[in-house]
């Protein structure tokens, strides 16, 4: 059983209900019709009866609720509760009925926070800010967490590295340059992600164009001292670094360049040291490759709430619905 198929069994066997506010949104009408159908989640469409006819016309998705922000008998609690939260920074009860009424996103994450949906999934048609900036309003980072970061789940077709090429790819969508406290976070919290999604021990390289001081230069000096930071902050964490590429997951190079690493040739986690090399790299793998890409996930918010990437395919957002219920299921 590939990975999907494990994420989707366990979804099922512990049903969560997900919501999706991109109801404009083709893909979204496909993904569900077949997350209704084999049963791995429930669903709650934001949008107008007329709205959800027009755009998912052609498509089974019978089953799913329908949530108008204009009509629900919730509405008037979710814009008491965003003033709220938000009256610090000058929200207003005007201002939030704009928002809660005009912006499906943040109904979304509401919903979420009002415990009326457990996760949600947005990003074919948003861009991360937009996705993520009502999160960090509403849901806030979860308890104990430094960093909120994201990650993407690369499953490698006919690969025996990485996890019988499975991967967690961070960060690939959010932090632009980390300073190495911050890459040590995003260490610590895509291993725990790798942990909760594929069942194994995660081994987590820190990457650079450098392997074990093979090159000098400030950004190997960040990684090596990100790869410091991680060893002490999680010191049951297999992590180590700085690594090249091939050192990380190839195990005849890995032994080669760096003889006494745990983590060399055999690293399942791959930690990027800057967004430029993350967003390049799963792209990269996805598209030559041919690798599923399920994400970008978040890692540190208090409840889940996903990205997709504007490319995605229905496939894809059926995939991580489903990886959304596993972790509203963890929680």
């Amino acid at each position: 059983m590939g990975f999907i198929d494990e994420i989707k069994a366990r979804a099922k066997s512990n049903k969560k209900t997900i919501v999706l506010p991109e109801t404009e949104d083709k893909r979204t009408y496909a993904a569900v019709e077949a997350v209704l159908k084999e049963g791995t989640a429930n669903i709650i469409l934001i949008g107008s009866e007329e709205e959800v006819a027009k755009y998912g016309q052609g498509y089974d998705i019978t089953g799913a609720a329908i949530v108008d922000p204009a009509t629900s008998d919730k509405t008037e609690a979710y814009i008491e509760k965003f003033v709220e939260l938000r009256k610090a920074k000058g929200m207003t009860e005007e201002k939030a009925r704009e928002i809660m009424l005009g912006n499906y996103t943040y109904y979304g994450v509401m919903m979420v926070k009002m415990g009326d949906a457990d996760g949600m999934v947005s990003g074919a048609c948003h861009s991360t800010a937009d996705t993520l900036r009502p999160s960090l309003q509403i849901l806030k980072t979860k308890p104990g967490t430094k960093l909120v970061s994201s990650f993407f789940v690369m499953v490698v077709p006919d690969c025996t590295m990485g996890e019988n090429g499975t991967f967690v790819f961070s960060d690939c969508g959010l932090e632009q340059n980390p300073d190495s406290e911050k890459l040590a976070a995003i260490a610590g919290t895509a291993a725990e992600s790798f942990r909760e999604l594929v069942g194994k021990e995660p081994r987590v390289a820190l990457l650079s164009h450098s392997s074990k001081g093979s090159a000098k230069h400030a950004d190997v000096d960040k990684v090596a001292e990100a790869a410091r930071i991680a060893k002490e902050t999680y010191p049951g964490l297999l992590v180590d670094g700085e690594l090249q590429l091939d050192a990380a997951i190839v195990p005849e190079v890995g032994a080669s360049k760096a003889p006494d690493s745990k983590v060399a040739g055999q690293a399942n986690v791959l930690v990027f040291p800057d967004l430029d090399a993350g967003n390049i790299g799963y792209k990269l793998v996805q598209r030559l490759a041919k690798a599923e890409a399920y994400g970008p996930m978040t890692q540190g918010i208090a409840a889940p709430v996903n990205d997709l990437s504007r490319g995605c395919s229905a496939k894809d957002i059926e995939g991580v619905i489903a990886i959304t219920a596993v972790q509203a299921a963890g929680k």
